[in-house]
């Protein structure tokens, strides 16, 4: 497939989570050649590493299990140490952007973890070889499948406490819900890390899209398998490849809309609330954009009788519409809550984070604009002590300033 010219779409199905040993499994069994890989591997200065790929079943589905082998045993490297180790390999330019994406998200979202300087911050799950080839081994695979864009489900997480180097931490680990800051996540009932630091790191910088199995022409199809078998749920990460499909044609929408290529389904869902206060709806709206819908607002009408009221509405992925309904029943009191499926058409935007003032503030780009992370130059300003405004202008004049080749960051979703 890489000789193609078309484009080429990757959609990570994430309904058990996602692994960096799962995306690399998931992209093996949906044709990049293993032993491609492992040359790309070998150009990284290091050694003491093998990657061994098996042919296993989860609950009755085939997958791919990719396991790297080490002979090494409490390394712990900074970020600024496998940023050398990436950058001295000479690996193809994208398959070393995308491995340093994912890296720099998660020196990004440790050291705020762990008030460090990004570079300074010491990985001990995720220094380790066994997640350098994962993340490696992923972009080498995406490389060798010539995948140009890559999209996401819903990232499915576990319940409980998981162990980890500094002791027990909440599940999902407070590094992944960072990472998923702005992608559509929801809960599993199951006492597991379904996804880890180093699978949002990933999807989290890949990903220019969320949602359902995009429009496209299928070409093929792989299953990453997770260590172990989960009961009832198949403990795989899905990846579909093929090519964008083509805009609408003549039996497509009309008018303005004729030639426009599918969008991405959304669903509205809506309640006529009449006899809640402003601080009920401002907390139902918070409690909408927390259940994952991509946007909510609030529009005065006038319903029977002439009573005045309110409509509370929000954009949810089709995934994630039901559980956003029953939070904004709960949250405003309603009887009853009404949706509607529409397209959206999101334009491509890609995060990245600047430095004002010493701290970090998150923007996002996209064509003809950038727009600062309203929450960061706040904080910014407050800590600072600086009027909010002088904080925007910095962080957009540091932004045009760096260029696109500045820090890439999970960019929320600000509501299309």
């Amino acid at each position: 497939m890489a000789g193609d010219h078309h484009v080429t779409l990757a959609w990570f199905h994430c309904f058990s989570g996602i692994a960096g040993d799962m995306a690399l499994g998931s992209l093996i069994d949906a044709g990049a050649d293993p032993d491609v890989v492992r040359e790309m591997l070998a150009l990284l200065p290091v050694d003491g590493w093998e990657l061994e790929v098996e042919p296993v079943l989860r609950c009755g589905i085939a997958a791919t299990k990719a396991q790297v082998r080490t002979r090494e045993a409490g390394v712990i490297r900074t970020a600024a140490h496998i940023t050398a180790l990436v950058e001295e390999a000479r690996l193809p330019e994208r398959v070393a952007a995308r491995a340093l994406a994912a890296f720099r998200a998660l020196a990004e979202v440790e050291g705020r973890l762990h008030r460090r300087p990004p570079e300074q911050v010491h990985f001990h799950e995720v220094g380790g070889l066994d997640a350098i080839v994962d993340v490696v081994g992923t972009a080498a695979a995406l490389e060798i499948l010539g995948v140009d864009e890559v999209r996401s489900s819903s990232v499915a997480n576990g319940t409980g406490m998981v162990r980890a180097a500094h002791g027990l931490l909440p599940n999902p680990p407070p590094a992944v819900v960072a990472l998923l800051a702005g992608a559509p996540t929801h809960g599993v009932d199951i006492p597991v890390e379904l996804t880890t630091p180093t699978g949002a790191a990933l999807v989290a910088t890949l990903a220019t899209g969320w949602g359902p199995l995009p429009s496209m022409r299928i070409e093929a199809t792989g299953f990453g398998a997770g260590s172990r078998e989960l009961d009832g749920r198949p403990n795989v990460v899905q990846v579909v490849l093929g090519e964008p499909a083509p805009a609408a044609t003549a039996g497509g929408p009309g008018g303005p809309w004729a030639g426009v290529a599918p969008g991405q389904p959304v669903v509205l869902v809506e309640a006529n609330v009449d006899d809640a206060t402003g601080e009920v709806l401002a907390h139902a709206i918070a409690a909408v954009l927390d259940a994952g819908a991509h946007d909510a607002w609030v529009t005065p009408v006038v319903m029977k009788k002439g009573r005045p009221a309110h409509v509370i509405s929000a954009l949810a992925d089709t995934a994630l519409a039901a559980q956003v309904a029953e939070v904004m029943a709960d949250e405003t009191g309603s009887l009853g809550v009404r949706g509607a499926v529409l397209d959206r058409w999101p334009r491509a935007r890609a995060g990245a984070t600047v430095d004002v003032a010493g701290l970090p503030v998150r923007v996002k780009r996209s064509p003809g604009r950038i727009k600062v992370e309203h929450d960061d130059a706040a904080r910014v300003a407050r800590l600072r002590r600086l009027p909010l405004r002088e904080v925007l202008s910095l962080a957009e004049y540091e932004a045009r300033r760096a260029g696109p080749e500045a820090a890439p960051d999970p960019a929320p979703d600000d509501g299309a």
